[in-house]
């Protein structure tokens, strides 16, 4: 009897950490989505209020309403098709619960120039999120520069 109700136990912490993982990959996708089409106002509200981005590599921390605000000329510009941007996640590690996250990772920025071609940025990154009404961004912490064999060596 103690062997069914442990492997219940473990059946269910299973789909909760399942639950909560698509729940957290959606958030990604949305964040990707967003900036492949340029929609400003809902890659905004992936971030909670009071967030702030720490910024590793130039040393600073701010509000996100002024990393938004530098921002927004590059969402403007893919969305009116004069540029192509898009970014993609991969985690190293997940700490959550069902109503907060820790994601520690690399993240790939890329744009195209004014001739066309493409660059790629690579940077290490963690999220500190919040579930309030689907889940926003607390804190985002962009480390460090990361390269495309430390990217590649991630596997989601």
């Amino acid at each position: 009897m103690r062997t069914i109700v442990k492997m219940i136990i473990v059946l269910i912490m299973s789909f909760q950490t399942a639950l909560f993982a698509n729940d957290l990959d959606s958030y990604w996708t949305e964040a990707s989505r967003t900036v492949t089409t340029g929609d400003y106002k809902a890659y905004a509200a992936t971030y909670h209020p009071d967030a702030i981005l720490v910024n590793g590599i130039s040393k600073k921390s701010y509000p996100i309403a002024k990393a938004l605000s530098g921002w927004k000329q590059g969402f403007d510009d893919v969305a009116a098709g004069k540029m192509k941007a898009g970014v993609t996640f991969k985690f190293s590690e997940t700490i959550e619960s069902e109503t907060t996250a820790h994601q520690t990772g690399i993240f790939n920025y890329y744009y195209t120039d004014d001739k066309g071609k493409r660059i790629d940025s690579y940077i290490h990154f963690e999220a500190l999120l919040v579930k309030k009404d689907g889940w926003k961004m607390m804190m985002e912490y962009q480390k460090s520069l990361a390269n495309l064999e430390q990217w590649t060596a991630l596997k989601k």
